[in-house]
């Protein structure tokens, strides 16, 4: 959808503030900084600020009048609540979860805790919210909950991409605690009439993203002259999604989406793990040419770096979004191909060394052995 739409659409919300909870976070903070660029709303944001996150991420807005940043976890139902009657806002957006599944494998503990017993307390602070707002202003209140593909599970070669209505198979700690949200997120909508819209996406990547994911995790060792980890064969197929075209559809959705319903988000890009780290590989052979000072015997390509290792417990082996319901309905489709993302993506991690350092702390180098 092009930007006179958009602004068309934001004309027509009238929508004043928004409470985003874990904006802190990879998608949450690039979707404020987009929120607060393109004006779509002011921003309230609650995140409970954890060592997977870089307090410096959103620095540029610390003089926007727009956005106020405030320390909290989103199961603090008391917390919330006043912040819900002090802000009162228009709309709830909730990227707050535990969202690796490395760590899911490792203690579930947490991921129950916040995915699932979190996003409960949430719901309920935000529909008491909505049952005192004006009709006016409960007619416009809406919850979207920004959730993943990994709920349908694992495709195998040759099988459809995942649709709305596909079952729910997760088949990791992660992906279940998501797919229970999902579910009580539903249920809200279908047993109090609860304004709720929720989105599935596939894997993003972009600026700003903690590296112990993906693409960020490889340029940065890359960088270092260390080995690049893969999972098993590498051969495992994922879809990419740049960042910024998914913010985008999380705000069409939030502006005109049909309450209760559930968008598939996708890029359009399946390819394996070890052709997005061989593309990286490339990427920096151009961009910035070998120069290691490390005992690893390499012939002058990051690409040498790469060392297969033993595959990660329930390894999903494919994902695949059929994505044409929110392009029928909200005009949405990605702009950004998989290698012009990937590009501005290397540029950015390249640019941004400062922001680099400031995430890898004490706790990340303790989670990262």
């Amino acid at each position: 959808m092009d930007d006179y739409n958009l602004n068309k659409f934001a004309a027509v919300m009238k929508i004043k503030t928004v409470l985003i909870t874990g904006g802190m976070g990879f998608i949450g903070s690039n979707f404020i900084l987009q929120a607060r660029r393109q004006n779509w709303a002011n921003i309230i944001n609650l995140d409970k600020i954890t060592d997977t996150c870089n307090l410096h991420t959103l620095d540029q807005l610390a003089h926007d009048s727009g956005y106020v940043l405030i320390k909290g976890n989103i199961g603090d139902r008391p917390l919330v609540n006043s912040l819900l009657d002090k802000y009162e806002p228009d709309a709830v957006i909730n990227f707050a979860a535990e969202s690796h599944v490395d760590r899911s494998i490792l203690n579930p503990t947490n991921f129950i805790q916040t995915n699932i017993v979190g996003i409960f307390e949430l719901l309920e602070a935000c529909k008491e919210y909505w049952q005192k707002l004006s009709s006016e202003k409960r007619s416009r209140f809406r919850f979207l909950q920004v959730s993943t593909d990994e709920v349908y599970g694992s495709l195998r070669a040759g099988d459809l991409a995942f649709t709305e209505t596909s079952s729910f198979k997760p088949n990791s700690p992660y992906a279940a605690s998501k797919a229970s949200a999902n579910h009580l997120v539903r249920s809200y909508y279908h047993t109090y009439g609860f304004p709720t819209l929720t989105t599935n996406c596939t894997n993003n990547y972009g600026a700003r993203q903690f590296p112990e994911k993906l693409i960020p995790l490889m340029i940065i060792k890359a960088l270092q002259g260390k080995h690049l980890p893969i999972y098993g064969d590498g051969l495992h197929f994922r879809d990419w999604l740049y960042v910024e075209d998914h913010c985008t559809a999380i705000y069409l959705d939030w502006a005109g989406g049909e309450v209760g319903n559930t968008y598939n988000i996708g890029g359009n890009n399946q390819i394996t793990n070890l052709e997005v780290v061989t593309k990286i590989c490339e990427i920096l052979d151009k961009l910035a040419p070998v120069n290691f000072q490390v005992n690893i015997p390499i012939n002058s390509k990051y690409a040498d770096l790469i060392l297969f290792i033993k595959d990660r417990l329930g390894h999903d082996r494919r994902y695949a979004i059929n994505c044409s319901k929110i392009k029928r309905d909200l005009g949405w489709e990605p702009k950004e191909c998989f290698d012009s993302g990937l590009l501005k993506t290397v540029q950015w991690y390249l640019a941004n060394s400062i922001w680099v350092e400031q995430v890898q702390t004490g706790a990340y180098q303790t989670w990262i052995q």
